[in-house]
């Protein structure tokens, strides 16, 4: 049976961390705690503990960025000025902030610094 909270943790690749840890923590106005584990570097983004779900930035040889695959979206306030600032950090918006059917919030996504497609999500 699957744990309602899905996902348990999610990694974001990179191939430069400390540039991805700056970017991130500007973007999201976070802080994000550095961690090593079984030869990878991590910065990890905050979480209230469990069951709430989280997840890092990683640097590992058999992880690479990219634009192709799956879609990690962030849960944001507002993701109008996260946007923002990721295009101002040197992101490139994808996908502009979009309404999704029902009010069911909205919706965008970007390019990160390591070339990462990244979605954001906001009920207003």
């Amino acid at each position: 049976m699957l744990n309602p909270n899905v996902p348990a943790w999610f990694e974001i690749s990179t191939t430069d961390l400390d540039r991805a840890q700056r970017f991130y923590e500007h973007v999201l106005d976070v802080k994000l705690q550095r961690e090593e584990m079984g030869g990878s570097k991590l910065a990890i983004f905050p979480y209230g503990g469990s069951p709430n779900s989280s997840g890092a930035l990683i640097h590992a040889e058999d992880s690479e960025p990219s634009v192709q695959g799956c879609i990690v979206y962030l849960s944001v306030v507002d993701l109008r000025p996260v946007l923002e600032r990721a295009v101002a950090a040197g992101g490139d918006t994808i996908v502009p902030c979009t309404a999704l059917p029902g009010e069911m919030g909205f919706f965008a996504q970007f390019i990160d610094s390591e070339g990462n497609r990244v979605g954001l999500w906001s009920a207003a």
